[in-house]
C-alpha cells in the first residue's frame, strides 16, 4: 500500500500543478488597433493549503494578412494575498481587495499605470470582509471612477462586557480582553449557512477612492441582505443609483450556497454621495425601491450598453416549485435614466422557461454566472454559458427578440466557457474529460450574410501547460456522450421524464475485448450536471487505468424543466434506476465487465452511492463516499437546509409541510427513502471520505452509516479532514482524497 501511494502521489501532483482561469478581461486602447487581456489565474499550492492566485497579461496586436497575434508577459504577477481584483471601467485604475483576518482591517489599494496610487484600511467599526463568493459578491466601480460601491459584512452588535464585578454597564467593546474583563457571546444570529459560517448580514457600502471616505448605503430594511451591486446609467452623467439584488430573512437563515430557490428580488437605492433629493418628493427616494414585483427571483442585473434597459435572470422555477436550483428564465424592464425610482416597470419575458423542447433543441437556461459585460458591440445581444445537456455551450441571446443561438461550436462534444466579450470578440476556454483547457479567440463575420457565424481561433498559452506524463496519459484516452433511454416510460407522468438522458464515457483508445475496470461518477444535488469539461480528479482516475461512465441521471440539469422536476419525490429510487440502467447500457454496448465497477459520488452523489451499494450489493467491487446524505431523518434537524430533505423526499408536497419539527409519519418516510434503510444488505468495501465543518450534509450523517457497515462487518475506511466543507476542497483534502480514492479502488477492482 505504501508504494501504491507513492506512485500515485507523484502522478497526481503532476495534475494537480495544470493551472484553471478563474476571471479575464480585455482593454481596448483608444487607437483601437490592439488590445491587452488580463488573466487571473489560479493553482493548488499544497504546501501552503490554499489557491496560489496571479495574474498573467498578453498583448494582441494583428500581424500580416491582419491575423491575430498573442504576445504573453513573461512572468506572472503573485496576487495570492488579494481577495479580488476588479479593473476600472477604462482599464487605467485597479482595485486589489485584501481581506483582514480576525479583527485586522480591510485593505483597499487602487494602483494606476506603475505605482500604487492610494491605499485605504477599512476597520471593522465600518464593516467587516468584504463577500468575493461569486453570489453575494459585488463590487462595481462607477462609470467616472471615482466611487466603487461592493458588499461587506455589516458590523456585528456589540457584546456584553464582564469583569469580576459582574456585567459592566455602558456600550460593549470589540478590543481585545484586558486582565480581569471578558466579551460575552450575546445572542445567537443566524447565518447564510454551508461556506457562509459567521457571514450573518451582507450590507452594501459605497467608498470615495479619492478620498478613502466610506458610507453605509441607507435606505435598506435591516431584513434583506444585499448583493451583486451595479451602478445604475444616468443622463447627467453622473451616476447616483446603485441596483442590488436583496434577499429577504424575515425567520431563519436557510443556506444559500448551491440554492437559488431563494426569494430575491432587484432593488434600487440613491447612493450615499448622492443623496440629496428634491424638497417637494416626500422622502421616499431616500429608501431602497423594489423593482421587480411580482417575479419571485431576480439576480445578476446586467444594464444594456445604451442604458435603456435592464436585464437579469431568474430562477422562479425553483422558488416557486422548492427545488435548489432548476431551469432559468431570462427577463428585462426598461430603465428611465431620470432620477426618480417610483416609476413603474413593466418585466418583459426575453427567454421563458422551457418544460420540453425537442430533441436536440435549446432545453432551456442553466446559468451559474454572467459576465460583469455579457454584451456584443450591437448592445442587443447577450452572450452567457449553459448547461446543454451534458455539455457546457454559449449562448448568444438577442433581448429584443428572445432568440437563443449556440456560438460554441456544434458539432463537437467538448465544453466551453466565456472569460470576456471585447466588442464582436469573445475569448472562451474549451476543454473535455481527454484534453486540459485551451484558450479560444472568437470574432463575429461582418459580412450581412454571415450574422452570428463566428469564427474560432486556437491562442498559444503558457497558462496549461502541463507535464509530459500528463499529456501522454490524455492522448491515450478517448470520450463520447451516450444517450440512455429511460426503462419505465409507463411511469412518467410527463414527455420530459420519458426522454433520454446521458452519460460520459472514457476509455483507453486501445480497449479492445479486455475492458479496464469501470468507475461510476455521479454528481452532487441532485439538480446539478456533470460536464464535458476538464477534470484533474478524473483525468487522475483516468490515468490509473480506470474507465469512466458519468451519469446525468434524470433530475440533472441541462434537459429542460419537466425531466428535472421528475426526480422529487423519488429520490432513492428513479434517480438508483437511472445509474444501474445506464451500467447495464454500458455493459450491453460492450464497453465495461460487470465484475469490476466501483462507484463514487458527492452529497446527493454520495446519497446515490450508498443507495447502489445497498440495493445492488453484489453490482460494485468498491465504493467512495464524499460527505454523502445517507439518512434524511438525521439530516433534517442538523442541515442548513432542512427544506431540501422535504422536498426531494416528498415531492411537491414537501413544500406545504416543510416545519422545523417533522412530524412522525415524515420521519418514517424519511428513513425508507434513506441508504441506511438498505444498510444490512451492504458489501462492498466503502471509502468515506467526511469535512468536520460540513453545515450542509453534517458529518454525523456520513458517521453513522460508516458504523452500521462496521458493525455489519463491512470493510470500511473513514477520514476526516478537520477543516473542511461540504466540497472538500481545500487543497490539501482534495489531493489526499483522490489519491485514497485512487489507492481503494486500484486495491479492490484490479
Amino acid at each position: 500500500m505504501e508504494e501504491e501511494y507513492k506512485s500515485q502521489s507523484k502522478l497526481l501532483l503532476d495534475f494537480f500543478k495544470i493551472c484553471s482561469i478563474d476571471k479575464a478581461w480585455i482593454f481596448r486602447p483608444e487607437d483601437g488597433e490592439s488590445s491587452k487581456m488580463m488573466f487571473l489565474v489560479s493553482q493548488p499550492n499544497l504546501i501552503a493549503n490554499e489557491m496560489r492566485r496571479s495574474v498573467v497579461f498578453a498583448h494582441i496586436s494583428k500581424g500580416r494578412n491582419k491575423a491575430r497575434e498573442f504576445h504573453w508577459s513573461p512572468f506572472p504577477i503573485d496576487m495570492t494575498s488579494a481577495s479580488a481584483i476588479v479593473p476600472s471601467p477604462s482599464g487605467m485604475k485597479l482595485l486589489v481587495v485584501k481581506n483582514p483576518e480576525r479583527d485586522l482591517p480591510s485593505r483597499f489599494e487602487i494602483w494606476t499605470v506603475s505605482k500604487l496610487e492610494r491605499e485605504f484600511c477599512i476597520p471593522q467599526t465600518v464593516h467587516g470582509s468584504l463577500y468575493v463568493d461569486k453570489w453575494f459578491e459585488g463590487i462595481s466601480w462607477d462609470p467616472e471612477e471615482r466611487f466603487i460601491a461592493y458588499v461587506a459584512e455589516e458590523p456585528a452588535s456589540s457584546k456584553p462586557r464582564f469583569d469580576s464585578n459582574g456585567y459592566k454597564t455602558g456600550k460593549g467593546c470589540r478590543i481585545e480582553e484586558t486582565f480581569g474583563e471578558w466579551n460575552g457571546q450575546g445572542d445567537f444570529e443566524e447565518d447564510w449557512g454551508e461556506t457562509y459560517a459567521e457571514k450573518r448580514r451582507p450590507a452594501l457600502f459605497v467608498i470615495d477612492v479619492d478620498s478613502g471616505e466610506v458610507r453605509a448605503v441607507k435606505g435598506i430594511e435591516s431584513s434583506i441582505s444585499v448583493g451583486q451591486v451595479v451602478w445604475a446609467p444616468s443622463s447627467s452623467g453622473q451616476s447616483r443609483h446603485l441596483v442590488f439584488v436583496g434577499w429577504s430573512h424575515d425567520k431563519r437563515k436557510l443556506g444559500m450556497k448551491y440554492c437559488v430557490n431563494r426569494s430575491c428580488a432587484l432593488y434600487a437605492v440613491r447612493t450615499p454621495f448622492h443623496s440629496k433629493v428634491d424638497p417637494r418628493d416626500d422622502g421616499q427616494e431616500s429608501l431602497a425601491y423594489k423593482l421587480t414585483h411580482g417575479i419571485s427571483s431576480a439576480f445578476f442585473p446586467r444594464f444594456s450598453l445604451d442604458g435603456k434597459y435592464l436585464a437579469f435572470l431568474s430562477a422562479k422555477s425553483a422558488v416557486d416549485s422548492g427545488a435548489h436550483w432548476a431551469t432559468n428564465s431570462l427577463h428585462k424592464l426598461e430603465w428611465s435614466t431620470s432620477e426618480t425610482l417610483g416609476l413603474p416597470r413593466t418585466i418583459i419575458d426575453v427567454v421563458p422557461v422551457i418544460r420540453c423542447s425537442k430533441q436536440g433543441h435549446f432545453p432551456g437556461i442553466y446559468c451559474l454566472k454572467v459576465l460583469d459585460n455579457p454584451w456584443l458591440s450591437d448592445g442587443e445581444t447577450m452572450i452567457i454559458v449553459s448547461s446543454w445537456g451534458s455539455r457546457e455551450v454559449m449562448l448568444a441571446v438577442d433581448i429584443s427578440s428572445g432568440t437563443v443561438s449556440q456560438i460554441s461550436p456544434a458539432d463537437a462534444n467538448d465544453s466551453w466557457d466565456v472569460l470576456a466579450v471585447d466588442g464582436n470578440n469573445i475569448i472562451a476556454v474549451s476543454s473535455s474529460p481527454t484534453q486540459i483547457p485551451e484558450l479560444k479567440w472568437g470574432s463575429l463575420a461582418k459580412e450581412a450574410s454571415e450574422t452570428n457565424c463566428w469564427s474560432w481561433l486556437g491562442i498559444p498559452s503558457p497558462i496549461f501547460r502541463c507535464s509530459e506524463k500528463v499529456e501522454k496519459s490524455l492522448s491515450c484516452l478517448h470520450y463520447s456522450i451516450i444517450q440512455i433511454p429511460v426503462k419505465s416510460v409507463a411511469d412518467c407522468t410527463t414527455n420530459g421524464a420519458k426522454r433520454d438522458y446521458e452519460s460520459i464515457f472514457v476509455c483507453s483508445k486501445s480497449q479492445k475485448g479486455k475492458y479496464d475496470p469501470l468507475i461510476v461518477i455521479l454528481h452532487g444535488g441532485p439538480h446539478s450536471v456533470s460536464s464535458s469539461t476538464f477534470s484533474r480528479a478524473s483525468a487522475f482516475l483516468s490515468a490509473l487505468g480506470f474507465s469512466l461512465l458519468i451519469v446525468n441521471y434524470r433530475g440533472s440539469l441541462g434537459f429542460g424543466e419537466e425531466a428535472l422536476q421528475s426526480l422529487p419525490g423519488k429520490v432513492g429510487s428513479q434517480d438508483v434506476g437511472d445509474v444501474l440502467a445506464a451500467i447495464d447500457h454500458t455493459i450491453e454496448s460492450g464497453l465495461a465487465e460487470p465484475s469490476k465497477i466501483a462507484v463514487v459520488g458527492l452529497s446527493h452523489g454520495g446519497f446515490l452511492t450508498t443507495h447502489l451499494i445497498g440495493q445492488a450489493p453484489e453490482r460494485f467491487a468498491a465504493a467512495a463516499a464524499r460527505n454523502p446524505v445517507c439518512s434524511f431523518a438525521l439530516m433534517v434537524g442538523t442541515t442548513d437546509i432542512p427544506d431540501w430533505c422535504y422536498y426531494e423526499a416528498l415531492g411537491n408536497e414537501g413544500k406545504k409541510v416543510f416545519t422545523e419539527a417533522p412530524a412522525a409519519e415524515h420521519l418514517a418516510i424519511f428513513h425508507c427513502k434513506s441508504p441506511i434503510s438498505h444498510a444490512s444488505k451492504v458489501k462492498t468495501p466503502t471509502l468515506f471520505l467526511l469535512g468536520a465543518q460540513d453545515l450542509r450534509v453534517p458529518i454525523s450523517t456520513g458517521l453513522q452509516y460508516a458504523r452500521a457497515l462496521k458493525e455489519k462487518g463491512v470493510e470500511v475506511k473513514v477520514m476526516v479532514f478537520p477543516d473542511d466543507v461540504h466540497e472538500i476542497n481545500w487543497p490539501r483534502s482534495d489531493f489526499e482524497s483522490f489519491l485514497n480514492i485512487g489507492v481503494w479502488f486500484s486495491k479492490h477492482c484490479k
